[in-house]
């Protein structure tokens, strides 16, 4: 399959890293720092690692070159509606997602199950935590956000989100519940962006050949099949 890539940052590089080792090609690259080279046509999708306030033009190019796409920047979801038309109007294939990782999505199974078990006692009050390097600009992070409104849909209240950005690591979320006796917490740490690349170029690998506009989530609800009963 061949790739395009918007933004060549550190995960642009990583992306296209294991995309080479996965036996993927990319033919484009899209960097207003480092350069650009290559044809977007010549791509069967393309993947988004650039700015937000890139984003909407980056989507308005993918569905001009009939292009699907994978979006893993955050900080746009202001403009989730008006991706969809342009999507919609491009017919092409598109993913988004707040975390690619593969461990953050099952981390969002495990915040709905819990929440879900913890409501029914009403004894513990939810709250989130979440820590990136000091160069993530959107604050609370997308993965937060989407945590958040797991954990809200259950208790129907606000959850307390903190945020902190200093140093380099690649990112940590914390979902916990606090009582007067005790506290659990639901943790995921991410060593490396490696795993978002991962996650990355198997919803690149999915949406190729398909159209339509989907969240990470659905993909990883279609791979993991429905749940079997003992």
């Amino acid at each position: 399959m061949k790739l395009a890539l918007f933004g060549y940052g550190k995960m642009g590089r990583m992306i296209e890293q294991a995309a080479t080792a996965g036996g993927l090609e990319v033919v484009c690259v899209r960097d207003p720092v480092t350069g650009s080279r290559g044809t977007l046509t010549d791509a069967e999708v393309c993947v988004d690692f650039s700015e937000p306030d890139a984003v909407m033009g980056n989507i308005k190019m993918a569905a001009d070159a009939r292009v699907s796409m994978v979006v893993g920047t955050t900080g746009w979801y202001d403009r989730v509606e008006e991706a969809r038309q342009i999507v919609e109007a491009g017919a092409i294939g598109f993913v988004y997602g707040s975390n690619f990782s593969v461990g953050v999505n099952l981390m969002f199974k495990l915040a709905a199950y819990a929440s879900e078990i913890f409501k029914q006692f009403e004894l513990h009050d939810p709250f989130i935590e979440e820590a990136h390097h000091k160069f993530k600009k959107d604050a609370p992070s997308g993965t937060a956000i989407s945590l958040k409104r797991i954990v809200e849909e259950t208790f129907g209240r606000d959850v307390p989100t903190a945020s902190t950005r200093a140093g380099y690591f690649p990112g940590k979320h914390t979902l916990g519940f606090d009582s007067e006796a005790d506290t659990l917490e639901i943790v995921h740490t991410a060593r490396s962006r490696a795993g978002f690349a991962d996650g990355a170029l198997i919803a690149a690998k999915w949406i190729a050949g398909r159209k339509g506009f989907y969240e990470f989530s659905e993909i990883i609800e279609e791979l993991l099949g429905p749940r079997t009963e003992d």
